[in-house]
């Protein structure tokens, strides 16, 4: 029971399209699992973006390899057949059909001469199990996640006071008080009575969300909650946002899901996600943008 790399699929992808003839994707898929013995969990498993599942992009890249071989064809929109080419290649009886494979086909050559962009060195794909849209993926969540941590020795860098702005200006990013940055209010230094900032929820202030910001390397525990706790009762407020750089233990987590008021708990980790996919403290390197052919574009009917 596994997800083969895109790779160890080719060849039972050729088979497939070669006894059942002309094959939808779907029907490659199953035929695909069948053989590796993929359960339906696996197949439903999603690369680090969290938009495709790895099982379906591995199969759709052995699919690409074997068409620029010229092994199998696509008759119309995701449906495949097999070539003649392919199937006098079957009838060698290969063990296994990787991209080193497929450097001996005339169709594949022509392709890497003209483009220069098949070669195995330059894709990794001879010494790399990964897709390219994996290896994309990968690479692109080690960036984010340096980043993040990059980030978060920044905020910890900060003074107390302004990493109480910087969450309130995160919470306006997320919508809060109608977007609106005159709906925000940092606390006074002294005498804020557990609370550090204020925001109310909508355009119109028909409620009030109360924070509390701390920029601590100690986990939080349930003492620190039940004190903010305490601070909203004072306010006569039912919603606060507790944010720190460290963690929560599973005491304060504890202590948040009995309480009738609701508190929602944002760690070091949570925090740099979202400021990252709001773009608060951070700003757009590079952008890469992966195009695809519109079939609908060239839909002559």
């Amino acid at each position: 029971m596994s997800i083969p790399d895109f790779q160890s699929a080719m060849l039972p992808i050729l088979k497939v399209v070669s006894e059942k003839g002309e094959s939808s994707t779907s029907t490659i898929r199953d035929g695909v699992a069948i053989v590796f013995k993929t359960t339906e969990q696996e197949r439903r498993e999603l690369l680090p973006s969290g938009k495709t599942r790895i099982f379906d992009n591995r199969v759709a890249w052995s699919i690409t390899y074997l068409k620029m071989a010229g092994l199998v064809q696509s008759p119309k929109r995701s449906f495949y057949s097999i070539t003649s080419e392919g199937s006098q290649f079957l009838k060698t009886n290969p063990e296994r059909i990787d991209t080193n494979v497929l450097q001996q086909f005339e169709s594949l050559q022509e392709k890497k001469f003209k483009t220069n962009t098949l070669q195995g060195d330059s894709l990794g794909v001879n010494e790399y199990t990964q897709t390219p849209d994996e290896m994309m993926e990968i690479g692109y969540s080690k960036i984010r996640k340096d980043l993040a941590e990059e980030l978060l020795n920044k905020i910890k860098s900060c003074n107390p006071y302004f990493f109480e702005s910087i969450v309130l200006d995160l919470l306006i990013k997320l919508g809060y008080g109608g977007s609106d940055e005159k709906n925000k209010k940092v606390t006074k230094k002294s005498n804020d009575e557990g609370i550090d900032g204020i925001i109310k929820e909508d355009k119109l202030g028909l409620d009030l969300i109360y924070v509390q910001a701390k920029k601590w390397e100690n986990p939080v525990g349930g003492t620190e909650i039940q004190k903010f706790a305490g601070a909203l009762q004072v306010q006569r407020a039912k919603k606060g946002i507790f944010i720190t750089t460290s963690m929560f233990t599973a005491n304060a987590h504890e202590y948040v899901s009995k309480m009738d008021s609701k508190i929602v708990l944002i760690d070091g980790a949570k925090l740099t996600d979202l400021m990252i996919e709001h773009n608060v403290g951070v700003s757009t390197k590079q952008t890469y943008e992966i195009k695809r052919v519109d079939l609908e574009y060239f839909n002559e009917d």
